[in-house]
């Protein structure tokens, strides 16, 4: 009976549609067939199905609103990307929240974000401020990213160039043109954990691959290529989340070489890329955004007010995201990306990066110290960026410990929200831009010593 309501609840059972047989359903079960009869009857019973005599059974419920949580394994429900999600967007003031994945507000470039609206405001053109955008986006900011990308070695003419409200607008358009309900998905183990939430509403398996030092691993990636068929990989280049990792050039050579081989799509989602001192190795570049989809936003360095992101890909597979875009949101954000235009065009706003990665450095540097005085120990030292993944002492499960520290207004990420396979129950990951409050490593103690009891 709850295997049929969990079908009709992700919808892979709409209404009117024909149940297994009882045969059929006691096969795949392992059950006996007077088990299935008796589950089928009591469903019937509640309405939930209908009987046809000759036909068989058929869904008689009502199409309910999709719930992701349904969808979701039943594993720690109480802490999952939701969770860290809703409790980091929703932190009324005076709540510290080392578990988000934001820059605080002080770290972002206000003075360049206030002239950039005082000259929006200005001008006699209202095209920007009443109008809708072109289904591709701004042109003048599609042509900036274009050059910024061939920086990187990345060959993107701004008609390869699509903007979108947000990098995870991006990723949801290309699942949308490139998945089916049902198909595989690899992804990095630990992966950005709202890559977990955004596929399962896509309603997709989801493999995870085990990340190292220099990026996923290789002899794991290739079995799961072999075992699973998937149609597509999800990935953090450059400053990888959570873990801090870059991509050494021999990883990035080896893994778009076992792509070929299978038929697999690559999605690089880039989204701290103005953190690195020294850019390292892209998919994208080395691939030519032939079966890389190169994604990137700017509410990291930026801000996250201006929804904006971006998606850089072959020409045929924009023309269908432009489709895309028009049939889910319809314009651009024409007022973001003059915005967003605005900031990065202005010698502030370099100013603003550099300044930034020197700061991040410095503070990365002095937190490490202050967790290993806890016992708290860095899986490794990243190159830059604000994201570091810990091992905590004792094996102590991170999600006991992220529900006591909650309870002292603290937002932590446990381990476990960022892995698919739920392997990472003893780690934790910290923005270390979030923890400039000694309130942080106290409430951090407090709970380690509540989770131990």
């Amino acid at each position: 009976m709850a295997a049929i309501r969990h079908r009709i609840a992700s919808r892979a059972l709409p209404p009117g549609g024909k149940l297994p047989s009882i045969r059929a359903l006691a096969q795949t079960m392992q059950v006996s067939k007077s088990t299935v009869v008796e589950a089928y009857d009591r469903l019937a019973a509640e309405g939930v199905i209908r009987s046809r005599p000759g036909s068989g059974f058929f869904s008689a419920a009502s199409l309910a609103p999709l719930s992701l949580a349904e969808l979701a394994p039943r594993l720690d429900r109480a802490v999952d990307p939701f969770w860290v999600s809703r409790q980091s967007l929703e932190a009324r003031g005076g709540v510290l929240k080392p578990g988000c994945g934001w820059l605080p507000d002080s770290w972002m470039p206000e003075d360049e974000i206030r002239r950039a609206l005082r000259g929006l405001a200005r001008t006699k053109d209202a095209t920007g401020l009443t109008d809708y955008g072109t289904p591709l986006g701004l042109a003048a900011l599609r042509g900036f990213l274009s050059r910024r990308l061939a920086e990187q070695g990345v060959e993107a003419a701004p008609d390869r160039i699509l903007l979108t409200d947000s990098g995870t607008q991006a990723i949801d358009l290309v699942c949308r043109m490139l998945l089916q309900p049902g198909d595989t998905v690899l992804v990095d183990d630990p992966c950005y954990f709202n890559f977990l939430a955004l596929l399962r509403a896509h309603q997709v398996n989801v493999v995870g691959v085990p990340m190292t030092p220099t990026g996923l691993d290789l002899g794991a990636f290739a079995q799961a290529l072999a075992e699973h068929e998937p149609r597509l990989y999800i990935t953090n280049s450059g400053l990888h989340n959570p873990t801090g990792a870059t991509l050494s050039g021999v990883t990035v050579h080896r893994l778009l070489k076992l792509a070929e081989q299978h038929g697999l799509t690559v999605v690089e989602d880039d989204i701290f890329a103005d953190f690195e001192h020294e850019p390292a190795p892209r998919l994208a570049a080395l691939d030519g955004l032939e079966r890389v989809v190169r994604i990137g936003s700017f509410s990291k360095t930026l801000s996250a007010s201006f929804r904006c992101g971006y998606i850089a890909a072959r020409p045929d597979w924009i023309d269908k995201l432009t489709d895309l875009r028009i049939a889910t949101g319809f314009s651009s954000n024409r007022l973001a990306e003059e915005l967003v235009l605005g900031v990065l065009g202005s010698s502030g706003y370099r100013k603003h990066l550099e300044s930034l990665r020197t700061r991040l450095a410095k503070t990365m540097a002095s937190v490490i110290p202050r967790l290993e005085r806890l016992g708290i120990t860095p899986w490794i030292v990243p190159k830059a960026g604000m994201l570091l993944w810990c091992h905590l002492p004792q094996d102590l499960d991170a999600a006991v410990v992220a529900r006591h520290a909650l309870n002292d207004d603290v937002v932590l990420a446990p381990g476990n929200v960022f892995s698919p396979a739920q392997t990472a129950r003893s780690s934790m990951r910290f923005n270390v831009a979030q923890c400039a409050d000694e309130g942080v490593f106290a409430v951090l103690e407090k709970a380690m010593k509540l989770a131990q009891s």
